[in-house]
């Protein structure tokens, strides 16, 4: 059985019919426009931001949101618009980092568990269970402790929780495909295992990967605020969400706004990220029943 690539017409064609269905998930389409807006934000960055992001004045320190700071300004003086939004630049580092280590390897390591099955499957999957049996963010804390505090210690703390709902996942769709007629056909022509786990069973598993992977960018999105948050994330002078978090709960009765930006940023990325993995569900699982 051989595969037919898409024509350039064909793929404009797919991916019409893709925009069209997002469009009639309004609250999907609003979470595309919002990820789409903070990819944008996190690359122009330096020309969207008013000030430099570690530009300190003391004596503008703790000022109210007004005409010269729309969002106020810190214990330092700085900025906080100006820092959340190269904030959402080490935000989107993190998430696309994480997500483009635990895709694959989640992917790799469910499909090849429920294609071959046996004892390959046993072992996978009872790796997988002890990793899944820690809390996610206690296990990410633990790493990002032992392997030092900073960015990307947090990227790999992140990374090495996040993949077994993604391999668990696979798992389960490689079981129902590699019984499907096509597989069963591609092996009576003489397909080997490898090229059958690669070329028939892994890309009918991509689509619920994918949607599950834009589920989890809101759970990673959480779990890196939460690193910064105790100090263990990204380090100054970076800005990050979740340290501007812990910086401003001290001010948090008398100068809100110090806390309440970053947090804000924070809950609409996460409901961004969910709403579109949920729009997306809908689309691309066709086993998804619609309302």
């Amino acid at each position: 059985m051989t595969t037919i690539p898409l024509t350039p017409p064909a793929r404009m064609g797919a991916f019409r019919r893709f925009l069209g269905d997002l469009a009639r998930e309004p609250l999907g389409l609003a979470g595309a426009i919002v990820v789409a807006a903070l990819v944008l934000v996190a690359i122009f960055a330096p020309l969207l931001a008013p000030y430099p992001p570690a530009e300190q004045s003391l004596a503008d320190a703790l000022l109210p949101p007004s005409a010269a700071h729309w969002l106020g300004t810190d214990e330092y003086g700085r900025d906080i618009l100006s820092r959340l939004i190269w904030g959402a630049r080490v935000t989107m580092r993190t998430v696309l980092s994480v997500t483009a280590i635990v895709g694959p390897i989640g992917l790799l390591i469910g499909v090849t568990a429920g294609f071959f099955g046996g004892r390959v499957d046993a072992i996978l999957m009872r790796i997988t269970d002890i990793v899944l049996s820690f809390p996610s963010l206690v296990l990410a804390l633990a790493f990002a402790a032992a392997l030092g505090a900073g960015l990307g210690t947090a990227i790999i703390a992140i990374s090495l929780t996040a993949w077994p709902p993604i391999a668990r996942l696979a798992r389960a769709e490689a079981l129902v495909v590699r019984n499907a007629d096509y597989v069963a056909a591609a092996r009576i022509y003489g397909a080997g295992r490898w090229r059958l786990l690669f070329l028939y069973v892994a890309p009918m598993c991509l689509p619920s990967v994918v949607v599950r992977l834009t589920l989890n960018m809101a759970v990673i999105t959480l779990t890196a605020a939460s690193l910064g948050f105790l100090g263990l994330g990204a380090q100054p002078p970076l800005p990050e969400w979740g340290a501007m978090i812990s910086a401003g709960r001290k001010f948090m009765l008398d100068q809100w706004w110090v806390a309440l930006m970053p947090g804000i940023a924070i809950l609409l990325t996460s409901l961004a990220f969910n709403v579109l993995g949920d729009a997306l569900r809908d689309i691309l699982d066709p086993r998804h029943s619609r309302d």
